[in-house]
């Protein structure tokens, strides 16, 4: 198929992939944490809306793939199976109080520091260390022996896909209706929203995000499939906590291996946002204001870079990569960053956490 290896092609297909993605967020003002925020405090639903269509898109082109038999995503990490409920719970909550603190997630930092926010860089290069400590560091060490050896074994499902599960339970359907089932679902609510429907350049970012999240899994899964190389080729999408450690090894030391799509992928995404914002003419330097917000800013990335990794992901890697696959620990991980999240807000905003027990201050649009 390649007249040569194609393993050299990883970081360049990342980086082509992560300028149309952060192309497309800088421009649609993509942000996890602050559509929650309209959701839940200006009953505006739309930014809520296009991250679940890209979810939808995800999922409904990932799984056509496999059913067709482009690609085989066995060996993923997403489906590894073994589930730590323990660090997605206690994970997706650190990373949704540090999302909250910081005012957004690994991905949104990034694509505020392609608008020439210097607090992201400073995000960034926390979020890289931490996570760095929390994968293979003395936080690791801990991660293994206080959290991972009390994951659930789901060997007799072969994996942790809900497909899997399933079949290996007696129920379900096949792989297609199941994923009609969830995708169908999903945009029905994203759709329920008529001003939305008349959002063309919502509608076209969210497909476009989770496109080019489902284009990850074909390009490393091609590679993999035929490369010669003796270096693993690691199957991958979108993901912005152990890519931020994996990019910094790249950066800072030779470890004669060449950058994978994950690297490629966070460059191309700065340089999509840098992209999108000349080209919106916003792009403008900032810093923090005072030594109080740099505090709250490393804090919150210090907890984003554990938390990601103790739950195997952030709002885009589980949120939308290991959504794309149907792995269960997906929503488990969400549902616990969303609480986090919530958690961190109404502390930021009341200075207590009585607003927990309140109702929201908007209603949400339908």
């Amino acid at each position: 198929m390649f007249g040569f290896d194609p393993i050299v092609l990883l970081p360049v297909l990342g980086f082509a992939v992560g300028t149309g993605l952060g192309y497309a967020a800088r421009a649609s003002r993509f942000c996890t944490l602050g559509a929650l925020e309209r959701h839940w405090y200006a009953g505006d639903s739309t930014g809520l809306r296009t991250w679940a269509l890209a979810v939808a898109v995800a999922i409904a082109a990932t799984q056509a793939m496999i059913v067709a038999g482009l690609i085989d995503l066995t060996g993923a990490f997403y489906l590894e199976p073994r589930l730590s409920l323990l660090g997605a719970v206690g994970g997706g909550l650190a990373f949704g109080l540090g999302m909250a603190l910081v005012g957004t997630c690994g991905f949104g930092a990034l694509i505020r520091l392609g608008g020439g926010s210097l607090r992201s860089l400073v995000v960034i290069l926390v979020l890289a260390v931490a996570a760095l400590a929390a994968q293979r560091g003395l936080v690791g060490l801990a991660r293994v022996h206080l959290v991972e050896r009390f994951a659930l074994d789901l060997a007799p499902a072969a994996d942790q896909s809900l497909v899997g599960l399933l079949q290996a339970h007696g129920g379900g359907g096949g792989r297609a209706l199941l994923a009609a089932l969830v995708s169908g679902a999903i945009l029905a609510w994203v759709f329920r929203d008529g001003r939305y429907r008349r959002n063309g350049g919502q509608i076209a970012a969210g497909t476009a995000i989770g496109l080019l999240v489902a284009a990850g899994w074909l390009i490393t899964a091609t590679i993999r499939d035929h490369s010669l190389a003796l270096q693993p080729v690691q199957l991958e999408s979108a993901s912005f906590v152990v890519t931020y450690a994996d990019a910094l090894l790249a950066v800072a030391t030779v470890t004669g291996t060449i950058p994978d799509y994950g690297v490629g992928l966070l460059f191309g995404v700065l340089f999509g946002a840098v992209l999108a914002s000349r080209r919106r003419r916003d792009l403008r330097w900032e810093a923090c204001d005072d030594a109080h917000e740099l505090k709250r800013h490393m804090l919150g990335a210090l907890l984003m870079g554990v938390g990601g990794i103790l739950a195997g992901g952030c709002t885009i890697g589980q949120g939308v990569s290991a959504a794309s696959t149907l792995a269960v620990s997906a929503p488990v991980v969400m549902l616990s960053i969303f609480a986090g999240a919530r958690v961190g807000l109404v502390w930021l905003m009341e200075g207590s956490l009585r607003g927990l027990f309140t109702p929201f201050a908007g209603t949400p649009a339908e």
